[in-house]
């Protein structure tokens, strides 16, 4: 008799940070979607709940809801949440690896479509969410994310796709690629498309808030999209060098301009106004040029200290029973 293979495993890591309001409903939500999983792909399920330093009740409420298996990791403070599904994957060893947040927004539908497809081809390594439109933003808001997208695959040999976050469903070797990858500055969705693999996208319409509040903020998101920038692109460099040779190009060709007027026309050089334009043009260029250098140098020099990505404060939950103790250190894994 042919021997029975065990179920393979997929592992859900939900990163959060103050979801006290949501956590309950989330509890529901993964119980659904958990006997889903089970019916329908015949998976075994483990949560990895990943604590990114919460103020609020959450941990608790988490423990108290969740009736899957689970575990929950919790951060020693808030590394931001790229950091924190990196700890999420350090700590999965599931033949599939689902990212999702705690806030309801994605949706269980949406996630046993992504299983579904990845499933049902050998060759795909990663299936993503892509949201299907933006009209709830303003129109300056969605002028500056395509603009942000379009120089960041300038000359780039993948593409990283607009619009798509961090729900997305991948396999075991897309998994450990990842933990590769140990990024200090960490820009997830740039990550995902260096590593390569075989990934198909589908369009979602993420589900309302049921509770709490979003901790992206404006400042938040400039400072995240810096870091992208700053971790795969050289264009912003390039293109204020090349606003830089234009400026001193027209400022040749006026000074030119200037000298045939005195010699031929006796036309008086003009004085303070023209003085103080190319001042502040040029000042402002060059004060410009020096702080995106120095975004750059921050981020080299941070990848330069050679830091842990993260702290590990505790480990807890039903689905340690039986394990290895985790340690702080993270574990590194090879490509499967």
């Amino acid at each position: 008799m042919p021997v029975p293979q065990p179920a393979k495993q997929l592992d859900i890591i939900v990163p959060f940070l103050n979801e006290a309001e949501s956590a309950a409903h989330f509890a529901e939500m993964s119980h659904e979607l958990g006997k889903a999983v089970k019916a329908r792909f015949n998976l075994e399920i483990c949560f990895i709940l990943v604590d990114d330093g919460s103020t609020d009740e959450s941990v608790a409420l988490f423990e108290k809801h969740m009736r899957e298996r689970w575990k929950l990791l919790s951060l020693s403070r808030n590394f931001g949440k790229e950091t924190a599904i990196l700890a999420g994957l350090d700590h999965s060893d599931g033949d599939y690896v689902l990212l999702m947040d705690a806030d309801l927004q994605h949706t269980t539908d949406v996630a046993l479509d992504m299983i579904s497809r990845l499933m049902g081809e050998p060759d795909l390594d990663m299936v993503y969410a892509v949201r299907a439109n933006r009209e709830d933003d303003r129109l300056l808001t969605r002028w500056f994310a395509g603009t942000f997208y379009r120089i960041m695959n300038m000359g780039q040999r993948y593409e990283i796709p607009e619009n798509a976050g961090d729900f997305r469903v991948m396999t075991r070797r897309f998994a450990a690629a990842m933990r590769q990858l140990r990024d200090r500055k960490r820009f997830n969705k740039g990550l995902y498309a260096w590593t390569g693999f075989r990934q198909e996208r589908i369009e979602y319409i993420p589900a309302a808030r049921l509770a709490g509040q979003t901790k992206w903020s404006k400042r938040k998101l400039l400072a995240f999209s810096v870091e992208g920038f700053t971790s795969f692109s050289v264009v912003p460099l390039r293109i204020l060098s090349i606003f830089g040779a234009l400026v001193a190009a027209l400022g040749f060709l006026y000074g030119i301009k200037i000298i045939l007027e005195v010699l031929f026309s006796g036309v008086a050089v003009p004085g303070y106004p023209s003085l103080m334009v190319a001042i502040l043009v040029l000042g402002g260029l060059n004060l410009a040029l020096m702080g995106l250098v120095g975004e750059y140098v921050w981020a080299a020099l941070s990848e330069a200290k050679h830091r842990p990505n993260y702290i590990l404060k505790s480990v807890s939950g039903p689905a340690l029973a039986g394990e290895t103790p985790i340690t702080t250190t993270p574990h590194h894994r090879e490509p499967v």
